[in-house]
């Protein structure tokens, strides 16, 4: 089969398609013909060898896989043909191996490039408004990049919770799409600062809940815009910087720091984290959320597609094809 390897840790040029074996799947795992593989921009931090915990080259990146069962191990409740979309490493491949327990259905109405961009970006949203973020009726929260993966999964959720939402984005184009999500507040990054509108949007309160997926300058921003009792989720750090927050202003403020990682808190807590899933597939089913897909690009075509997550062009869910 072919698969994409990170031979080494670098730029996208270290992205090379090659012949791989197809795997086998063990006792309470199945083999999913890929379909449709999501990008996070967490695939783009370990190419890069900027990843806490991360695999050492060669690898092959990824993390969601959408498609069809193609065989399973025993002891697994499985059909072949059975459409699934998984969390599953090494997922940019025309193959992946999955444990059966990561696998969520696929209904007929949903495409495979659409049920790839669910689990990463829809239960990261979910937990860190709701499990971790305690979000409720009337919150205000910010969402950086909120024309994102996540983020425009966030502007979805927030409005379906009545929350009043503030996020950013570098276009007016992506603010747009935003807003056609239910964003109340839209800031253009390039141009202004998240923190005057902030303050003229809450007479000078601040939100109650952020969530930063960038880090660095961007995270300590967001403490000035943040209300007292305030809570900041942060998930990600896409700028490549990390800050320090200045624990003065926590204590003297009232204000909280939480982490979240996806794939540590599953390991740790799967059911505190997949408790998310019901509640999501019900409101897909329904219709009342969107999984935006923005661009996808075959297989082949991965050093690309990650150069085009890199370039902060892209809108939604970036997915590859094989």
């Amino acid at each position: 089969m072919k698969s994409i390897v990170v031979t080494e840790f670098g730029t996208s040029d270290v992205l090379e398609t090659r012949e791989t074996d197809v795997p086998e799947p063990g006792p309470g795992e199945v083999r999913i013909e890929v379909a449709a593989a999501g990008l996070n921009f967490a695939d783009v931090m370990q190419r890069r060898g900027h990843y806490r915990g991360g695999p050492e080259p060669p690898f092959v990146p990824g993390m969601e896989a959408a498609g069809t069962v193609d065989a399973v191990g025993d002891d697994v409740d499985r059909e072949v043909g059975d459409r699934v979309v998984a969390l599953a490493p090494e997922a940019y491949a025309e193959y992946v191996v999955a444990p059966a327990a990561s696998l969520f259905e696929v209904p007929e109405s949903m495409s495979f490039p659409e049920a790839a961009g669910f689990p990463v970006q829809f239960l990261t949203a979910h937990n860190c408004l709701h499990n971790w973020g305690d979000l409720t009726a009337h919150d205000r929260v910010l969402v950086h990049a909120a024309a994102g993966g996540v983020g425009t999964a966030a502007v979805q959720l927030a409005d379906h919770a009545d929350a009043e939402s503030f996020g950013t984005a570098s276009t007016a184009e992506k603010l747009e799409l935003a807003a056609d999500l239910g964003l109340d507040h839209g800031v253009n990054y390039e141009e202004e600062d998240f923190r005057e509108t902030v303050e003229a949007e809450t007479d000078g309160e601040g939100v109650d809940l952020v969530l930063d997926g960038v880090n660095g300058e961007t995270f300590e921003r967001s403490l000035d815009a943040l209300a007292s009792f305030g809570r900041i989720v942060v998930y990600g750090a896409a700028s490549g910087d990390v800050a320090t927050p200045d624990t003065t202003d926590l204590l003297f403020e009232n204000k909280s720091v939480l982490g979240f990682h996806l794939g540590n808190a599953i390991e740790k807590d799967p059911s505190r984290v997949l408790g998310a899933v019901s509640d999501l597939q019900r409101l897909l089913a329904q219709g009342e959320l969107d999984v935006v897909v923005g661009e996808t690009f075959s297989l082949e075509d991965a050093a690309e597609a990650q150069e085009y997550l890199e370039s902060r062009q892209s809108v939604g869910k970036v997915v590859l094809e094989p």
